[in-house]
């Protein structure tokens, strides 16, 4: 059971990663690949809204995602968005990445190989991944103006809709281990983590939602 403090440290970890950004017209949208079709969904709204001319969905399949996207997760996603009304024309599909590192470095040559010149990218993930890949864009694609966004939705409802909190919470706290190691591995910049939020991990730590941490 999933104590209310471990639920109040959780929303807090949430928060943090939240970049808050506005979306806003950018050369171009690359959707980060992952087990979470909403990424493919919010990145079709925001091609729809007219906020870029071309869609680049990045991701290969992980032990996460290899039974429900067998054909990988780019592909998957960019069936996902020309359901949504995104006409095929529009989506670039880079298959091979298997890290945020390389969903960057590779979505960058795939737009340099089609000639895009991309200035801007809005760079849409997973609501608790807007930090990590707005970091990481940043070490990896520091030419570009970087805007982080996903789909806007509350912890409770995120968790609601993968209806597993436990695992939630391990994927919130694998993520900020990563906000605080990877810089040091030259992956990111490094991003201030305030000290509240820092004490909410250790403790989730402490309870036991370590799941998603590197060894």
């Amino acid at each position: 059971m999933i104590t209310p403090r471990s639920w109040s440290d959780a929303r807090k970890v949430w928060d943090h990663h939240l970049m808050h950004h506005t979306a806003r017209p950018c050369s171009v949208i690359v959707g980060l690949g992952s087990h979470d079709l909403g990424v493919a969904e919010a990145s079709a709204g925001f091609y729809l809204r007219g906020l870029a001319p071309v869609l680049v969905f990045t991701g290969s399949t992980s032990p996460t995602t290899r039974d429900r996207m067998p054909r990988g997760e780019a592909v998957h996603y960019r069936e996902r968005a020309v359901e949504l009304g995104v006409p095929e024309s529009a989506v670039l599909v880079e298959p091979r990445a298997r890290n945020t590192g390389e969903n960057i470095r590779f979505s960058k040559a795939l737009l340099e190989e089609a000639g895009v010149n991309a200035e801007s990218v809005l760079l849409v993930s997973k609501p608790y991944e807007e930090r990590r890949a707005y970091a990481t864009a940043r070490r990896l694609w520091p030419a570009v103006d970087i805007v982080s966004a996903s789909s806007p939705m509350t912890f409770e409802e995120y968790a609601a809709s993968v209806g597993d909190d436990r695992m939630v919470i391990d994927m919130l706290v694998g993520a900020l281990q990563r906000l605080l190691v990877y810089p040091a591995q030259g992956f990111m910049i490094e991003q201030p983590v305030p000290e509240e939020v820092a004490a909410a991990y250790e403790r989730l730590v402490g309870a036991g939602f370590t799941r998603r941490l590197i060894r």
